[in-house]
This record gives structure tokens, sequence and C-alpha cells, in this order.
């Protein structure tokens, strides 16, 4: 009986992991077969994209502000600022160190012959007017967008702190807020019935789409990065899992595997957002750091843009016959890939404005912006799966800085 009730227990904990996995292997088989022809299905993904991405804007105003609104004691705001910019940085820095070194010793585009028709036009990037516009709107409903994630942070992260310092006067609002959080959050429980249509259909379309792409004249490149992707994944995470929270955290890394699989099929850290605050829940992330962490982490940890920034980079320089050795064109790439998460945000297409950028920042010919944005769409999927749920790691290194090595097996106790 009680092997029966542990079976029942198992499959109760799994079963919609169970069924995620399998809607996506049977989309990814339907795209094999049809190739082109299986895009007919991307309108039912694009269904489950877009009712993620209506909740994200109000998820992520709602759940920001109401954590530092109710914090008791404001230092500790300073305290996960301080210490989620070090775990930022410290990972960024471990991914960025990880490709280049694997650039070097496997150049991507050695033997590769292109023939890409060149850009109609490169727009000149202005390196002041994109730092203006990545933190800030120009008019208020301007912040109601997913577009604009970065300035809408920190508007909440302002309205949060300026309802904590009015203090009795702002305790309805803040309550009202959590309140509002609690509601979005089961909104996105409900989207979630229909995650194993919308991600099958979504796999079925990007499958058909891109897979004889990944077989081209980009397949070295592919045969560089998905693989280094995935062992990130399946090593470095379980060490800083381990780091965070001994076994009990690689055991509790079981939670990142829905906020991976939707991911990978929409390719957003913004869309993936409400999937990661609820794993990390699971995880015991306590509710102010989570809060803060992970909308952060969506528009500005990014590993995985790491990963494909210096992909890019590399490719050109091989593409041109420029040697990517030289300390200086490292030191370059290094900070353009750590800077690259927050210039390209966590949106579906904001890499092109990070390809422009590389472009004009080394120089090339506006002919070389259509060769990287192809390795973009290429490398998208498996770079977003680093880059979302990479937050909910890095929100277990920020708690266990934060709050002792014991965290959480406290939780579990």
């Amino acid at each position: 009986m009680t092997e029966v009730s542990n079976k029942h227990k198992l499959w109760k904990s799994y079963r919609f992991l169970v069924i995620l996995l399998c809607s996506i292997f049977l989309g990814s088989i339907i795209g094999l077969m049809m190739g082109t022809d299986a895009t007919v299905f991307k309108p039912l993904g694009d269904l489950f994209i877009n009712m993620m991405f209506t909740i994200v804007v109000p998820l992520v105003f709602t759940t920001i502000s109401s954590s530092i609104a109710s914090m008791s004691n404001i230092k500790r705001l300073g305290n996960i600022l301080r210490t989620l910019l070090f775990v930022f940085v410290g990972t960024g820095t471990v991914a960025a160190i990880l490709i280049i070194a694997l650039v070097i010793i496997f150049p991507p585009a050695q033997g590769v012959q292109l023939n890409i028709p060149p850009a109609e036009a490169l727009k000149t990037f202005n390196t002041g007017e994109q730092i203006v516009a990545t933190f800030t709107v120009t008019d208020f409903p301007d912040l109601i967008s997913k577009r604009h994630m970065l300035p809408l942070i920190i508007f909440a992260l302002l309205f949060g702190l300026s309802i904590n310092l009015a203090g009795d006067k702002g305790k309805p609002i803040a309550k009202a807020l959590d309140s509002l959080a609690a509601v979005f959050l089961k909104m996105v429980h409900i989207i979630m019935f229909y995650a194993p249509i919308g991600l099958g259909a979504y796999f079925a379309a990007l499958v058909g789409q891109y897979g004889q792409d990944l077989i081209g004249s980009y397949a070295r490149a592919m045969l560089i990065y998905y693989p280094l992707c995935f062992l990130y994944f399946a090593i470095a995470f379980p060490i800083y899992a381990y780091i965070a929270g001994g076994m009990d955290g690689v055991r509790s890394l079981k939670h990142i595997i829905p906020p991976a699989i939707t991911s990978l099929a929409t390719q957003s850290s913004i869309a993936t957002l409400p999937v990661n605050l609820e794993a990390c829940e699971k995880i015991g992330v306590p509710k102010d750091i989570r809060d803060i962490v992970l909308p952060i982490g969506a528009t500005a940890h990014m590993d995985g843009t790491v990963f494909s920034t210096i992909l890019k980079i590399s490719f050109l320089f091989g593409i041109y016959g420029i040697p990517f050795t030289s300390p200086e064109t490292i030191i370059t790439a290094l900070f353009l890939s750590l800077a690259g998460g927050v210039v390209m945000s966590g949106v579906p297409g904001g890499g092109l404005i990070g390809e422009m950028f590389i472009v004009s920042m080394y120089g090339f010919p506006p002919e070389a912006f259509p060769i990287i944005a192809t390795i973009g769409y290429l490398v998208d999927p498996p770079a977003t799966m680093i880059n979302a749920t990479g937050d909910t790691v890095a929100s277990m290194l920020v708690t266990r800085i934060l709050e002792g090595k014991d965290w959480i097996k406290n939780k579990l106790s």
C-alpha cells in the first residue's frame, strides 16, 4: 500500500513535466517530418507566448514593488542588489572564459563558405542614446510594454521604495500590490494548462523552419554552441546549485526543467519569468529575493547571451580572416558579451540590436550583419534556456550568500 502511495505521489509530482516533455518530443518529430510546412502550427504556439507576454508586465511590476514595499529592513534591498550584481558578473565571466577558450581551440568559421546577400542598410549605433533608451522611457505609457522591461523594473523599484518610506500611509497600497501579485501568479497557473499544446506546436514550427540551416553552412558553429549550452546546463548549474545548497540544492534543480523547456520553445527570458517565479517558490528561495532577482535577471543576467555574443564575434573574425587571439580582441569581446545581456534585453528579436552593435563596434562592413543575424536565430533557443534557468540558479546563489549555507535545509524542515 505504501509503495502504491509513493508511486502515486511520484507521478503527481512529475506528471506535468512528463506531459510537457512528450508534447515537445512529438512536436519536434512533426517538425522534422513536415519541414517548413510545420510552420502551420506556429499560431498555436503564438497563443501561448502571447498569453505569457500579456501577463508579464503586470506580474513584474506587482512582484517587485510589493516585495520592496513590504520589506521591514530596507538595508536588505541594498544587500540583495549588491549580491545580485556579484553573482551575475561572476557567472557571466565564467561563461565568457569557457566560450573564449572553446572558439580559440575550435574556430567556428573554419572551412565555412557562405554566400549571403548584403544587408540593405546598417544603422549607426549611438552608445549614449542606447544607454538612455535601455534604462528610461520618455513617457509613462511606454513603461507598460515588454519592450521596456528595464525601465519598468527601475520604476517598480522606486515605486516600492517610495511606498516603504511612506510608512503607515503606504501600507494599504503595499497590501493591495501583494494581493495583485498573488492573482497574477494564479493566472499563470491557469495559462500553463495550455502549455503542452502551445509548446509542442512551437517546437514543431521551430524544428521545421530551422532544421535545414543546422546541417548547412553553420553546422560547425552549431556543433560548438549547442553541446556547450547543454553541458553548461548539465554541469555548471549543478555545481552552482551545490555551492548554493549542497546536495539539497542539486536535487532542487528538478524544478528548473519546466522553465528550461518553456524558454527553449519561446526563446524569451521574459516569457519564462512566470514559470521561473513558480520554480523558485518550490525550491524555497525567499519571496523578496526571487521577486527582485528573477525580473532583473530576465533582462540583465544572460550567460547564454555571453556564449552567443562571443560565438558571433569569433565567427565574423574567421569569415574575414582576422585572428581571434590578441588580448585586446579577447578583452573587447569579453566586455561586449557581458554588456550584451542588458543591451539585448529578454525580448525575442532584441538580439538584432546587439548584432548591429557588434558589426559597428568592430568596423565590419554591412554585409556582416546578415551573417551573424542568421547565427542569432539558430542559437537563440539554447541561449535563452541558459539565460532563463540561470536566473533561478542565480537566485539560489544570492540566497546562499544572504541567508547562509543551511537556507534550503531550513526550508525543507
